[in-house]
């Protein structure tokens, strides 16, 4: 009996080593595999929502559009106005909501990090946050999560920003655009801002929340990561290695070189997916950088006390006063 019971053990511990060994090989042939645990975007939390009624959500003056960035790709948007037009929006239909962005409010084009929808608890938070505070808010989910149509990719994402940040241009009129990344949406702003620089089209300005340098230093400081480097012989070469292959970068570190508009940088000390230390090295980066020589370059740090974390900092009621001492030199620069 004692016989038994070792031989099961033991056949256990060879089964859990044999998965050991193999899970490295099989990222390591199908890089595939990497780019979706970095992009998450088949985790629909909350599932059981329909992202065509934001007002379920309690967005109630939030509605929502479908645009097509390229044949065969289409992407949910979600456009809240600001506080003062909400009675205004009762009832009414995506025409009045496009022409609503040319009122003197300004815009922020929210980038949202992996997983989850647009619909997400902490995005929806901050929607409400920022249209209190005066601003429209347009936010979508990039090809391949919640209801849009395509297969995600680096390039996927950043194309299906400039489209959406060009389609709000076509509508805003002189008012200040603003694009706000959070997590792996950084990524995608900076991606976009440079893009928008190069063709001499900057934002009014740029907000990182939570940001890291690339994607290859995020991925060996999540708290995975570096657990399994300590145990893990070749770590890099099985699973940062296919994250490349995979062409994926999301160079901030490399971006913030040649953006040139105001930047602002928020995260929490206690943060337990994009590790602290990673923010301030992206703003020492951008800070000593020619390209925003004329532009100012501004870190927020929350303290850990606070218990913000990776994804709560919309809970500061801070957060309004920041917005406004640094959006309000942004404006100043944008209309002078």
């Amino acid at each position: 009996r004692r016989y038994g019971l070792w031989f099961r053990v033991r056949k256990l511990i060879l089964w859990l080593l044999g998965v050991y060994i193999a899970i490295p090989f099989l990222v390591k042939l199908c890089p595939a595999i990497q780019a979706k645990l970095v992009f998450l975007n088949f985790v629909r939390v909350p599932y059981f929502i329909d992202l065509k009624r934001p007002q379920d959500q309690g967005l109630n003056h939030t509605c929502n559009y479908y645009l097509q960035p390229e044949e065969d790709v289409t992407i949910g948007v979600w456009h809240t106005v600001p506080a003062a037009l909400w009675k205004n929006a009762r009832g009414k239909e995506q025409p009045w909501f496009e022409e609503a962005l040319g009122s003197s409010h300004p815009v922020i084009l929210y980038l949202h990090g992996n997983a989850g929808t647009r619909g997400g608890d902490h995005r929806v938070e901050l929607y409400k946050v920022l249209s209190s505070l005066g601003y429209h808010v347009v936010t979508f989910d990039y090809r391949g999560w919640g209801d849009s149509v395509g297969s995600p990719s680096e390039r996927g994402m950043t194309y299906d920003a400039l489209h959406v940040f060009d389609w709000i241009k076509a509508r805003s009129g002189d008012n200040p655009v603003y694009i706000w990344g959070h997590s792996l949406g950084t990524g995608v702003a900076t991606n976009l801002v440079r893009r928008l620089c190069e063709r001499e089209t900057p934002p009014d300005a740029l907000i990182l929340e939570s940001p890291f340098t690339n994607i290859r230093e995020e991925a060996r400081s999540h708290p995975f990561s570096v657990a399994s480097t300590q145990y893990f012989p070749g770590f890099d070469w099985f699973f940062l290695d296919p994250i490349t292959t995979s062409g994926i970068k999301f160079a901030n570190d490399e971006n913030v070189k040649y953006i040139s508009c105001s930047l602002l940088i928020l995260h929490a000390e206690d943060d337990p997916v994009v590790p602290f230390h990673l923010g301030k090295k992206l703003y020492n980066i951008a800070a000593t950088s020619r390209s925003f020589r004329d532009y100012k370059v501004q870190f927020v740090p929350f303290h850990t006390d606070l218990g913000y974390r990776h994804k709560y900092i919309y809970r500061s009621p801070e957060l309004p006063r920041i917005l406004r001492e640094f959006l309000g030199k942004s404006e100043h620069e944008h209309h002078h």
